[in-house]
């Protein structure tokens, strides 16, 4: 039985971001209305600006009320909070203060203290939080990831040691990552498992080998993630070739 990917493809970034956006509004109304918490982790990446732009330019017309949810993170670099490379810093400045978010919903990794601290400490908080699974584990309502040109997400890069791999706890530290910083907090395989969706926005040049693997051979981080989660949905703004040999995924549009 192949495993399904739910995979929509879009004209351009701009249009990803927008589409991406609209529906992540619809998902924190929808939670309010059933009176329900929503938590989230956020990711950085080119294509998050955008998409953080869009999430506040739509919200100025529809008044989508962000109480209720809680902002966590699928990776952060080691760094400072004001660190440029921080995606805390990123989301704080595009995301959180346009949308006036409440400190207390913000559930930053704090990557400038000591790294197996700050990852036992955030999946503290991230377990008091969200819902338990069957596996143990916190239950994200929303796992936002991009894709890099090797196919990683969050901060799981190919290549990965069995200790990466097969990580029980929520989060987990990266260390010698392939692309600097070289120390990095991230959740763990068994979390991303666990959410209850995971959206990947993949765009830009030069991912294109990466994803034609992840759909073809399966041999990236994120074909792991879609082999791990039946509720993964793929936005891409990348021309996906009509035929693609060796296809192993259940393709739905």
């Amino acid at each position: 039985m192949k495993t399904a990917v739910t995979l929509l493809t879009q004209p351009s970034a701009d249009t990803l971001a927008a589409t991406v956006a609209r529906r992540w509004l619809d998902e924190i109304a929808a939670a309010r209305v059933a009176g329900r918490p929503h938590t989230v982790a956020l990711s950085g990446g080119r294509i998050t600006t955008k998409f953080f732009a869009e999430v506040v330019a739509q919200n100025r017309e529809r008044r989508v009320a962000f109480d209720h949810v809680h902002f966590f993170w699928a990776d952060e670099r080691c760094v400072p909070p004001a660190d440029p490379e921080s995606n805390y810093r990123m989301a704080s400045e595009l995301l959180f203060t346009p949308l006036n978010i409440a400190e207390k919903q913000i559930h930053r990794l704090p990557g400038e203290a000591d790294p197996a601290a700050a990852a036992r400490a955030a999946g503290s908080e991230l377990s008091a939080i969200a819902p338990a699974g069957p596996a143990g584990l916190p239950v994200l309502d929303l796992v936002f990831l991009g894709m890099g040109e090797d196919g990683h997400v969050a901060s799981l890069f190919p290549g990965a040691s069995a200790e990466v791999l097969n990580c029980p706890t929520p989060f987990l530290v990266i260390q010698n990552s392939p692309k600097p910083p070289p120390t990095r907090l991230s959740l763990s395989y068994a979390t991303l498992a666990a959410a209850r969706q995971i959206w990947v926005l993949v765009s830009g040049a030069g991912k294109e080998q990466a994803f034609r693997a992840t759909l073809t051979t399966g041999q990236t981080p994120l074909r792991r993630v879609i082999d791990s989660n039946p509720a993964v949905t793929v936005f891409t703004d990348l021309k996906i070739p009509a035929d693609l040999p060796g296809q192993s995924l259940e393709i739905r549009a």
